[in-house]
């Protein structure tokens, strides 16, 4: 794992392939793995996970989730998280990305035992579930009892910077037993304030941009999966220049 000249580590949020050739031309320390971020990110393809993991030297963290929507899986759902759990140890990826509620906004500490154990060896990060629960310094408190190594927190609100006292907070709390990773529309602009106002040291963010289809024949007719029809002709991809500009604001 590469730290940059702050002992900074800035993780790059990527939808497949393309996104991870994207993180380490613009000079990430870590990617996160995922399918569909138009839904915040859902588990990939085995196939993606392997190019991925043959094409790219830095480490990469697979997001275990099974849809979109909420965080309270159904048993059958949660088995497959399981059986996703296990296959992706065996591909030895850096680690995994997971995260189970219980219905009264809680951590599931039983769920997330289950899948760190089946992920055995992998570092274990807790992704944005831990914004829905109802209480943060009790979830963050939970994970440590789980063993979670890092919990991705924009600090329950929709940006870092509105959240920046909270997640100085959570990094007091956490005080060295578990990593409070930063995010929540990081960019040039503002993460220099998010990295030296939050104590701190990793970061996470998409750097994404829109760009036009290469397709010449459009059906103006239909859109797949109910989208707006515009949505079938323009491609949503990491951006290594952008991703090089913020790690480059964050080092300033």
């Amino acid at each position: 794992m590469t730290a940059s000249s702050n002992n900074s580590i800035f993780e790059i949020c990527v939808e497949g392939i393309d996104g991870v050739v994207a993180a380490q031309e613009g000079g990430g320390d870590r990617v996160e793995l995922c399918a569909s971020l138009l839904e915040g990110g859902i588990t990939p393809s085995f196939g993606t996970i392997r190019a991925a993991l043959k094409l790219c030297y830095l480490p990469i963290h697979v997001i275990l989730r099974p849809r979109g929507g909420d965080f309270l899986y159904s048993d059958a759902e949660f088995a497959t998280m399981l059986d996703d759990a296990r296959q992706i140890a065996k591909m030895n990826a850096a680690g995994i990305v997971i995260g189970c509620l219980t219905e009264d906004g809680r951590i599931d500490e039983t769920r997330m035992k289950a899948l760190i154990e089946a992920a055995q060896p992998l570092s274990v990060t807790c992704h944005r579930a831990f914004d829905m629960t109802r209480d943060p310094e009790e979830a963050l408190e939970a994970l440590i009892r789980c063993g979670v190594h890092r919990v991705l927190t924009s600090g329950q609100r929709a940006t870092a910077v509105e959240a920046i006292p909270l997640l100085k907070k959570l990094n007091q709390q956490a005080a060295g037993r578990i990593i409070v990773m930063a995010c929540g529309e990081l960019a040039p602009d503002n993460i220099a304030r998010v990295v030296q106002e939050t104590g701190g040291r990793e970061f996470h963010f998409a750097a994404l941009k829109q760009v036009p289809s290469g397709m010449a024949y459009r059906n103006p007719s239909v859109g797949m999966g109910g989208t707006e029809l515009d949505r079938e002709y323009t491609n949503t991809v990491s951006d290594p220049l952008r991703i090089r500009a913020t790690i480059a604001a964050a080092r300033a």
